[in-house]
């Protein structure tokens, strides 16, 4: 694992894209990092104006994705000066997120900050609080429905056929009330 002494936290400033030359979109990206602002150039698509960011500026090193160690130079990516590298989660030795995806820190994590040694979670995500688990009777995302029975379905099946005969006798009605009004004006 390299030393991420070095990463800083980042916030930014401004994006502009980048005429696209075959490849991922690239964005050039305007970071101040609390004593100094950098230009990075990246195809992550999460990063927005005003995220903040974790940053592997100029000298710092990475794991590239053959897992090699990989030192951060200042380099010509789409033909723009980049001065660091947005981390992913898997560069962090985080648990969770994309590779590829930028790691985005809270904005309780000051500019210029080491980033956090876990990936930070929504307040209340993940906590030991006294929330406790949800409740038991609340269905699950993909839970599957339960099966009617015949009777159920009969049922259901009946009350639908009503509700349908309702809408259509409103609307038969609706007409005839109206020729009812034109007639008692003239």
């Amino acid at each position: 694992m390299p030393d991420q002494s070095k990463y800083k936290v980042g916030v930014v400033l401004s994006i502009d894209e980048l005429p696209k030359k075959g490849g991922k979109p690239l964005r050039s990206c305007k970071v101040d990092l609390g004593n100094e602002t950098i230009c990075v150039v990246t195809s992550a698509a999460n990063v927005r104006d005003n995220s903040r960011i974790v940053v592997a500026p100029v000298g710092s090193s990475v794991l590239d994705d053959s897992g090699e160690e990989m030192e951060i130079n200042k380099t010509s990516v789409g033909g723009v000066m980049s001065e660091g590298m947005f981390c992913d989660s898997h560069m962090l030795g985080w648990k969770g997120g994309a590779q590829g995806v930028a790691a985005t820190v809270p904005e309780s994590f000051a500019l210029g900050s080491q980033p956090p040694d876990e990936k930070p979670r929504p307040k209340g995500v993940g906590d030991n609080d006294d929330n406790g688990p949800p409740p038991a009777d609340l269905p699950g995302l993909f839970q599957k429905k339960l099966k009617l029975s015949k009777e159920e379905k009969k049922q259901a099946a009946e009350e639908r056929k009503a509700r349908l005969k309702a809408k259509k006798d409103a609307k038969a009605a609706a007409p005839a009330a109206g020729d009812l009004k034109e007639g008692s004006t003239g």
